[in-house]
């Protein structure tokens, strides 16, 4: 029982760093998605409304990742 107890402990800096990794991740991933859209949006600009659609599909995706993050540092915490 006790080495269950042990192997949960976590160290609330190393559970900071992890989260601020994890939230640079998303901006990243975030930069990324709408500049993919720009870009496809300059050499096709009827093809918008569908890169639109995936664009918000993938930043919702993104956002629950950095959400689940910010969920898991206050459980380490």
């Amino acid at each position: 029982m006790e080495l269950a107890q042990q192997a949960v402990d976590i160290n609330p800096g190393l559970a900071v760093i992890g989260y601020g990794l994890g939230a640079i991740g998303a901006g990243i991933g975030v930069g990324m998605i709408f500049s993919s859209v720009i870009s496809g949006t300059a050499r096709q600009p009827e093809a918008q409304g569908k890169l639109m659609g995936i664009a918000f599909t993938t930043f919702a995706l993104v956002e629950v990742l950095a959400l689940i993050g910010f969920v898991l540092f206050f459980l380490a915490a």
